[in-house]
């Protein structure tokens, strides 16, 4: 029996406008919940309370889907309620410089004791110099000079006074100390003195030599004296500064009392600075001090050494943190340390360590996107490596990569703890899981995003909400019911089903903005179905030029596609094209041949490898069927091949089979097919139509050729009746069907595409399996009966020509 079209109403699923209990937009409420994600929520709601290693997330969906939104907003209001984490800074290691030290703090005592460091040695620039020029510091350094000075004095006078008793002084020259002989007090010359008696030159040579062991001896000990003198000044000056020091860092130690490891730090301090006081007093200024700049504020100042780099402050912070990361590059996840470039050379302190990401995110959420952080070298491997360590490692690439020799720094490790949400597509998700074992223990859950939501009232009144809360976000005009009404059709055709609506919020947004714009352009403060139905024609207008030139092409003749008559052995079938968001429809002549032969059926576009896997694959379901249907017990005996005419790029899919099957059977048994009917579909080895995609496109693909032609009433689209519940067909198709201009037919069986196709019956096997004379697979069983027998004679015949060449 030939299945009759369709009514309009199964064409298109319109949205009751008068369903809705608002008039406008601004009635609604905000919907703070994503629509039909619960599953993805749960997950969610799940992976950020686990307080367990490696449940850490991976958020699936399509881009602009929402995900980012929706997370973001989970986030959020989760970290809202938890405790502020804490401070870390970085300070100098006294003990090894190039190995800093990291600080936990209590959140907002990191810049505290920054500026109380600050405070701290701009006390201590004042107190000191002005101590160490006190009258108190003065008189107590002076005795500690004289003291040395009357030690060596008393040294010397008491050598002095053994040289007189032996003739002899001690003389000081400009090159060091001499003993010289001496009568009467004066003394004597060499040639004096060589008119000595020879005794007496022996005795006076020998008290010399004895007067100038004695001279080594103290001079040897002026050094020792001189140590302890300078002991004696630095003991001074370490009281001195401990005076002052000690009671500046007291008043600062009240304030961090209970914090062990700041006192220890500042006990490191106040032992740097009495070991090193001298930087506190005056110094010859520098070229940065005469242009204004502190003392000690400059790159280079030995008290740089006292800063307190804070890391992370989360002073003002109101719960945990949630981190974006749009440039995940190695070195904004873990930090760096920064260089200057001093005299040529290439410098650095603690305080030019830089927070990464993690960093800022510690104890807390950081949310990334997958893609963006696979492509930065290094970046995956890092944030792998510090969540498995449970730490932040600050090292540059250079030196893991040993690729340069600047001196840098060793920061102490910063303990991690953190959740990581990964936004990105499923494929992505699918590739690490399979590739990468470290991310199935890294990334235990995954929140599933769903593509779509169940058309029905419930959800229906929650969608309104929906595009009302998307309206005020982006300060757009309010719309009417009939307007919300025609984007939520609009969204049931994005979702491909009449029975579902698009949950990809990102193409919402950009109707209602384009909408919005349309409705101002005629300064309306509404925007209503009109407007959105504008929106939705110049988004296709500006994205159809290809499809203008196809059309174009089967207009003019130029690409082969008959609408009317009959024709053997040819088919219009149906394909869809997609560039970039833009799909439309294509109708594709199929022809067939059939001959005698060994049962092959040739795919050309497999043979000249135009033909896809998908497509290779329908062909052979297609040889099944034939032969399951009329082989019976023995072989088919005839040789066919398919191909699409004027193909000549890639073909792939099954949606043509149902037609393939019906132009090898018209070629089969010589029955003409209809031109102005095109059908879609895919069949299985038993003869059932399968649904597939893109439905609404190749319907519309055929009306708009049939369309320029002129509708004469008889044209059509055969679809599988699977695909019936996905038809949300343009308004000027489903008008046409309306008016009985243009009809759509949906067929359960390859039976019923052939009997629309070729408008005589198909015919049903008896209970011994043969099919009605004249009904189409009758004629087709026949045929193959025939070509069967042909075959067998030509067999035989080829027997007997060998026998007689014997």
């Amino acid at each position: 029996m030939i299945p009759t079209a369709l009514p309009p109403e199964q064409l298109y699923l319109a949205c009751n406008q008068d369903s809705f209990s608002f008039q406008t937009t601004d009635d609604l409420e905000a919907l703070h919940d994503a629509l039909g994600q619960e599953r993805a929520l749960d997950a969610i709601g799940f992976g950020i309370r686990m307080a367990h290693d490696g449940y850490n997330l991976y958020v699936l969906g399509p881009a602009g889907s929402g995900k980012h939104t929706t997370v973001s907003q989970v986030l959020e209001r989760e970290a809202k309620g938890r405790p502020r984490p804490d401070d870390w800074c970085y300070v100098n290691n006294f003990d090894d410089p190039r190995k800093p030290r990291a600080l936990r703090l209590p959140p907002g005592m990191g810049a505290r004791l920054r500026r109380d460091m600050e405070h701290l040695v701009e006390e201590l620039q004042t107190s000191i110099p002005a101590l160490f020029e006190s009258d108190d510091y003065r008189s107590r350094l002076q005795e500690i000079e004289e003291e040395l000075n009357q030690r060596q004095e008393e040294a010397f006078k008491e050598l002095q006074k053994e040289a007189e008793e032996v003739g002899v002084t001690l003389l000081k020259t400009p090159r060091g100390f001499a003993f010289a002989p001496v009568r009467d007090g004066e003394v004597i010359s060499p040639d004096e003195f060589n008119k000595l008696p020879k005794d007496e030159q022996e005795r006076i040579e020998k008290a010399v030599g004895g007067l100038q062991e004695k001279l080594q001896k103290i001079l040897r000990q002026v050094p020792q004296w001189q140590r302890e003198s300078r002991g004696k000044v630095k003991e001074l000056n370490s009281r001195v500064t401990m005076y002052v020091v000690g009671s500046l860092l007291d008043e600062v130690r009240k304030t961090y009392a209970d914090l062990p490891v700041v006192l220890e730090y500042l006990q490191a301090v106040q032992k740097d600075i009495i070991d090193n006081v001298d930087d506190f007093r005056p110094q010859e200024k520098n070229p940065m001090q005469m242009l204004g700049l502190p003392v000690g504020m400059e790159q280079g100042s030995s008290l740089r050494r006292y800063v307190v780099n804070v890391l992370v402050d989360h002073g003002t912070s109101e719960g945990r943190p949630v981190i974006h990361e749009d440039n995940p590059t190695y070195q904004n996840l873990v930090g760096q340390v920064e260089h200057l470039a001093q005299m040529g050379a290439l410098v650095t302190d603690f305080t030019l360590i830089k927070p990464g990401a993690l960093h800022r995110a510690n104890q807390g959420y950081l949310i990334m996107d997958v893609r963006r952080l696979l492509i930065q070298p290094y970046a995956w491997e890092g944030l792998k490596r510090a969540l498995v360590a449970g730490k932040i490692n600050i090292e540059s690439l250079g030196q893991i990569l040993s690729l340069v020799s600047t001196v840098t720094l060793e920061p102490e490790p910063v303990p991690l703890d953190v959740k990581v949400v990964l936004l990105g597509d499923r494929m992505l998700y699918y590739l690490l899981h399979h590739y990468d074992p470290d991310f199935r223990q890294l990334f235990k859950v995954a929140a599933d995003f769903e593509d779509d939501v169940d058309r029905r009232p419930d959800n229906n009144r929650v969608y309104t909400r929906m595009l009302a809360t998307m309206i005020r976000r982006h300060q757009l005009l309010p719309f009417d019911r009939s307007g919300v009404a025609r984007v939520m059709e609009h969204g049931a055709r994005l979702a491909g089903d009449a029975k579902k609506l698009t949950a990809h919020l990102e193409s919402l947004v950009d109707l209602l903005r384009e909408a919005d714009f349309q409705a101002r352009q005629e300064e309306r403060g509404v925007v209503g179905a009109v407007q959105v139905q504008a929106a939705i024609d110049a988004q296709v207008r500006r994205a159809d030029r290809i499809r203008a030139k196809v059309y174009e092409a089967i207009h003019k003749g130029t690409v082969l596609i008959d609408t009317a008559g009959e024709r053997p052995a040819q088919v219009n079938g149906l394909s869809v094209i997609q560039l970039g968001n833009f799909i439309f429809g294509q109708p594709s002549r199929i022809t067939a041949t059939a001959r005698l032969g060994d049962g092959k059926v040739i795919d050309i576009e497999r043979e000249v490898k135009l033909g896809g896997a998908i497509h290779s694959k329908g062909v052979l379901i297609l040889s099944s069927l034939l032969a399951n249907r009329y082989g019976g017990n023995q072989p088919l005996s005839f040789s066919a091949s398919l191909v699409f005419e004027q193909s000549y790029g890639q073909v792939d899919g099954d949606s043509a089979s149902v037609a393939e099957f019906c132009a090898l059977i018209s070629a089969l048994i010589g029955v003409p097919v209809r031109q102005h009917l095109a059908v879609t579909g895919s069949v299985n080895q038993h003869g059932r139509v399968q649904p597939i995609g893109g439905v609404n496109e190749k319907i519309e693909g055929f009306f708009d050729v049939c369309a320029a032609r002129g509708l004469t009433g008889d044209q059509g689209v055969v679809i599988p009746a699977a695909n019936v519940r996905h038809l949300m067909l343009r308004r000027d198709v489903v008008e046409a069907a309306a008016a009985g201009r243009f009809h759509v037919w949906a067929v359960e069986t390859v039976d019923e595409a052939l009997e629309l196709l070729t408008g005589r019956s198909a015919g049903e096997p008896d209970e011994a399996g043969h099919y009605p004379e004249d009904s189409l697979n009758g004629l087709a069983a026949r045929r193959l009966a025939e070509l069967t027998e042909l075959r067998k004679k030509f067999s035989a015949a080829g027997k007997g020509e060998e026998n007689n060449d014997e």
